[in-house]
């Protein structure tokens, strides 16, 4: 609609001037016209006129939307399969061995046909030996050991207390369905899911070896003991906030108090040696422990059962991936599909030994010179923030200085963690793809489990080097570039420095603006959790907020007739990307010796190629609902126009819709 703006205007103009002449009906040789000038395109719509290329060569798709960082992720998928590829045959080291034999093994669907239910075999037989309540518990711990959680969840994250330590925490978990609230509501719809999901059991339990005559009973079995887990379960929205989830116990009391779990011993077999655990809902463990008591071996053997044939499932035989398809891709994810064989493969190396591989992905896709660039960018986007701040008149002298000091602590990673783990494992081989992924499943359990204990929480990092990401890790205070995330459109070495500034360094700028920001503040340079803001300082910032709340509001959304974006839902997301943008455009104004509006030129562009996108209406009503993003055209645009030299750069004249006034700009950090 935008494009034809200039249009409408031109014609209102025109409608104008007659109506107000006296005589403009009279009969006269009318005077000669005065042509409209044209409004280009880049003042018009920029994302349009930056992306036509993009847009021209991606038509809208059938469903859903493409983007162009969405095609990033593809690309880096295709790298990671070309890297499996080669280490299956040429392996450069002994992790490409490994990589390359778990890849094969899993190409080879001949093997994995033949093989039916034999990489579970030793687990079921495991369960199946359950004899008395006291076996229990070390089954429970046995499973969690090859990363197949059940009846609880247990891992590692930070010490809300001590935010450089990774405490174990014990949370609820082991119930099949994503809501525990599925299995107590009433109405008609989740009675359907329910008998869709016990259908699914029905098939998983047939599958592994139950037989025909007992189907039913343990179907009942397993959906009882799931329901009883349910029962004790918060409900979700009571898990979105840390610290109401948060409550460190000492471990030498929890033998004693959970006799039944025996959760000493289960922290004994995960290697966990810390003296102290979060347990955030003992009532939940206590009932839990009095369901190992009171429930009879076999009631726990047909649950147990289930949840690992349910969890291996998507990488045993046909007939397992089919039953596991059609009610978690179909049901519960609304998937028409399944994904290709080798993508099925990748993504349960990247499940299972997901470190391994971004080891290899970065050693192989990572040039060195890209990376030197990369932290190069990052440090210059992080001095203009510091200089920012400094002449900011949002905080006061002492949040200055606190907001200065953390960001001269700040870290920055690139491409990898910088510290590597322990990749003794053992040997795969390619003769079974199942066991093969609880192999590594297994050692991937342990080093997590590693993570756990004192001066160890900055040592990981929550994503994989495989994976694109740009991230500020508020916990730790550093920012995370993944080496996926080095290449076009985010940072691509081949194009202009401005362009590279424009595209990563926006983004690098639209993280660290997180160390600073409405949730920064909450953390401070000791990584002590505590408000270093005053209540002026936030009003301040809540004022500023507020009219970036009503910039979005006041845009259509694209693709969505009759909505426009919806100002609050997205935020925060918006003023990041307001403040990255001041931020990477003084970086890069800091970097060149004079201005240069061939570089402005490339910096704007470089920053409206990232969000290139085809979004189908269905999927835009959707996200308009849902998305914390703006869409493409508005990240674009709306950030651009706030910008004092874009209108000079690209000959933008008042009145045009990239135009605005100079007291209509709205800016973050002045």
């Amino acid at each position: 609609m935008t494009q034809l703006r200039p249009l409408a205007i031109a014609l209102c103009l025109a409608l104008a001037a007659a109506s107000g002449t006296p005589d403009a009906h009279a009969a006269r040789k009318p005077a000669p016209k005065k042509a409209t000038p044209a409004t280009p395109l880049a003042c018009s719509d920029f994302y349009a006129e930056a992306n036509k290329g993009w847009l021209a060569s991606n038509p809208m798709p059938e469903n859903g939307a493409i983007s162009a960082l969405g095609q990033l992720t593809a690309r880096a998928q295709q790298q990671q399969r070309q890297l499996l590829e080669t280490a299956a045959t040429k392996p450069a080291n002994d992790v490409q061995k490994l990589l390359g034999d778990f890849w094969a093994s899993g190409l080879d669907e001949a093997a994995v046909e033949r093989e039916g239910a034999a990489p579970v075999a030793p687990l079921l037989k495991r369960i199946d030996s359950i004899r008395k309540s006291a076996d229990i518990a070390p089954a429970i711990a046995a499973l969690h050991q090859v990363g197949i959680p059940v009846v609880f969840h247990f891992g590692a994250d930070v010490d809300l207390r001590d935010l450089n330590r990774h405490l174990g925490y014990f949370s609820q978990g082991g119930i099949g369905l994503p809501d525990p609230a599925y299995y107590t509501r009433a109405d008609a719809d989740t009675k359907a899911l329910i008998a869709r999901y016990a259908d699914y059991i029905r098939k998983i339990l047939a599958l592994s070896g139950v037989a025909a005559k007992d189907i039913e009973s343990q179907t009942a079995l397993v959906l009882d003991l799931e329901t009883r887990i349910a029962a004790t379960a918060r409900p979700l929205s009571d898990l979105r906030d840390p610290r109401a989830n948060f409550a460190p116990v000492p471990v030498t009391d929890l033998g004693k108090t959970y006799r039944n779990l025996q959760l000493d011993a289960f922290l004994k077999a995960q290697g966990v040696q810390d003296d102290t655990v979060s347990l955030a809902n003992p009532a939940q463990f206590a009932k839990l422990d009095a369901l190992v008591r009171s429930l009879k071996p076999a009631h726990w053997q047909a649950y147990l059962r289930w949840r690992v044939g349910d969890a291996m499932a998507p990488y045993l035989s046909k007939p397992w991936r089919d039953a596991s398809f059609d009610f978690r891709g179909r049901v519960l994810h609304g998937q028409t599909a399944p994904s290709p064989r080798w993508l099925q493969v990748l993504d349960a190396i990247n499940l299972a030994a997901g470190p391994m591989l971004g080891r290899e992905y970065a050693a192989t896709y990572l040039a060195d010179t890209t990376r030197s660039q990369a932290e190069t960018i990052s440090n210059q986007v992080r001095n203009a923030l510091q200089q920012s701040i400094a002449s900011s008149h949002l905080l006061g002298a002492q949040a200055k200085a606190e907001a200065q000091a953390k960001l001269e602590k700040l870290r920055i990673e690139i491409g990898t963690p910088r510290y590597d783990i322990d990749y003794t494992i053992q040997p795969m081989g390619r003769g079974s793809f199942g066991s093969n992924l609880l192999i590594a499943s297994t050692w991937r359990h342990t080093q997590e489990m590693r993570r756990i204990g004192k001066g160890s929480a900055h040592r990981r990092w929550d994503v994989l080097p495989q994976q694109p990401a740009l991230a500020y890790d508020l916990a730790h205070n550093r920012l995370i570039v993944t080496a996926a995330m080095l290449q076009a459109p985010v940072l691509d070495t081949a194009m202009p420095v401005a362009h590279q500034y424009g595209a990563f360094g926006a983004l690098v700028g639209h993280e660290l603006s997180h160390a600073i920001d409405g949730l920064g503040r909450h953390v401070d340079a000791a990584g002590e959790i505590r408000d270093w803001w005053s209540s002026n300082e936030a009003a301040a910032w809540d004022a500023k907020l507020q009219k970036t709340i009503a910039l979005y509001a006041s845009v259509p959304y694209p693709g969505y007739k009759g909505h426009n974006v919806d100002g609050r839902l997205t935020a925060n997301e918006n003023i990041a990307d307001l403040v990255g943008l001041e931020l990477a455009f003084k970086a890069l104004t800091a970097s060149l010796p004079k201005p240069d509006a061939r570089a402005d030129k490339g910096f704007h562009t470089g920053w409206a190629q990232l969000w290139a996108q085809q979004v189908t209406p269905e999927e835009a009503a959707l996200r308009a609902s849902q998305d914390v993003r703006a869409p493409g055209q508005w990240r674009t645009n709306l950030p651009l126009m706030q910008q004092a030299t874009f209108s000079t750069t690209h000959g933008c004249k008042a009145g045009m819709p990239m135009q605005v006034k100079p007291e209509s700009r709205l800016t973050i950090l002045d």
